[in-house]
């Protein structure tokens, strides 16, 4: 019996699942391998409105107009690396989930650690400059002192 029901459900949640894949059907590639390239891509490309999304996440109208841009160069014919260059001409390195290594890249992402770093070496180096030597009390300071802590007691 439940291997039946399984059965029955299975139709079910395949439609479930196709209609999850997107948004409008008629926004599919015919080509059924050129859809799953495109799809792939998707996952690829961030969504510029949105926090750490890709296209393939995002809801927002920009992220759905990326993916007829990703679409259509798909079906005129282009490589990945060709729709992925269209796209940083067009919006930038940050369009890319996974940007390229560049020195640009680099220093945006070792700028925060040596700012910490630079931080912590003048906290310290402060600290050492301002610390007072430890010099003995003279007689008269320690006259004084034996004073005070007489008048306290």
């Amino acid at each position: 019996m439940r291997a039946a029901a399984k059965v029955a459900v299975a139709p079910f949640v395949a439609v479930l699942l196709m209609a999850a894949a997107s948004n409008d059907p008629a926004d599919r590639l015919p080509n059924p391998l050129q859809e799953t390239r495109a799809r792939a891509l998707f996952r690829d490309i961030r969504c510029l409105v949105c926090q750490n999304q890709s296209i393939d996440e995002s809801d927002a109208d920009l992220a759905e107009d990326l993916r007829k841009i990703v679409r259509g160069q798909v079906a005129a014919g282009r490589s990945n690396d060709q729709i992925k260059r269209y796209l940083v001409d067009r919006y930038g390195e940050f369009v890319l989930e996974r940007p390229a290594f560049s020195v640009g890249n680099a220093v945006l992402w070792g700028a925060p650690f040596a700012v910490v770093l630079a931080g912590g070496a003048v906290i310290l180096a402060r600290r050492r400059r301002a610390l007072p030597s430890e010099a003995p009390l003279s007689a008269e300071e320690q006259a004084r002192l034996d004073e005070i802590s007489s008048k306290l007691i």
